[in-house]
């Protein structure tokens, strides 16, 4: 009898859950503010979404051109940087003819040989023993004196500029350092000289052309 009398009861009870389910259902979707039903709110992993306020900064990339670089380097320890435009212009100044402007070569002997700017004294900055006092005796007199080697990563043009100031006591007022040298004396089709100074050859007539 217990048993007869209880089934009704259980099948009413679920009849009146259902009915409720669905009218709650109905009920939250008509609400503004109702529940989103397919959003989790109790996400397993809460740090994995929040912003990561550790990582390492980016590092910003230098964009200093590296003719800048040395400029400033130059400047740094008292020197004076030309360009190819300002080591052209005191190439062509009627002082250069006079021996108030040289120039000066202090690549090795046999750079200096293949291809130099034309007038340019030889100084080896690594040897600088058997050319020193011709060298020395040239800038005494000279207004501006412009130091040079292969450019690029060459630093002997820089160490030969301190040398002379610094030594040989020459004025570092009248100093300056082409910072392209060669390298880029060449690009810009300047003139060149081959053997000694002021041999007269140029470099193209060294080469049988």
């Amino acid at each position: 009898m217990v048993k007869i009398f209880f089934k009704p009861i259980l099948r009413e009870a679920v009849v009146i859950a259902i009915l409720g389910a669905v009218l709650a259902f109905a009920a939250n979707a008509l609400s503004p503010k109702g529940l989103n039903i397919q959003r989790n709110y109790f996400p397993a992993d809460i740090s994995s979404a929040a912003p990561q306020t550790n990582a390492t900064p980016t590092r910003a990339t230098n964009t200093v051109p590296a003719e800048e670089n040395v400029a400033a380097r130059l400047k740094e320890k008292g020197l004076q940087p030309l360009n190819s435009a300002e080591a052209r212009q005191r190439f062509d100044d009627p002082r250069y003819q006079q021996g108030l402007i040289i120039f000066i070569d202090v690549r090795n002997a046999q750079e200096y040989e293949e291809a130099h700017i034309p007038g340019a004294y030889h100084f080896d900055y690594y040897y600088p023993g058997n050319e020193i006092g011709q060298v020395v005796a040239a800038c005494q007199p000279a207004e501006q004196i412009v130091v040079y080697c292969g450019g690029g990563k060459c630093d002997a043009s820089e160490n030969a500029a301190l040398m002379l100031r610094d030594r040989a006591k020459i004025p570092g007022t009248k100093l300056f350092v082409y910072t392209g040298g060669t390298t880029e004396w060449k690009e810009k089709r300047f003139p060149m000289e081959a053997g000694g100074r002021n041999s007269g050859k140029s470099v193209d007539e060294s080469h049988g052309r």
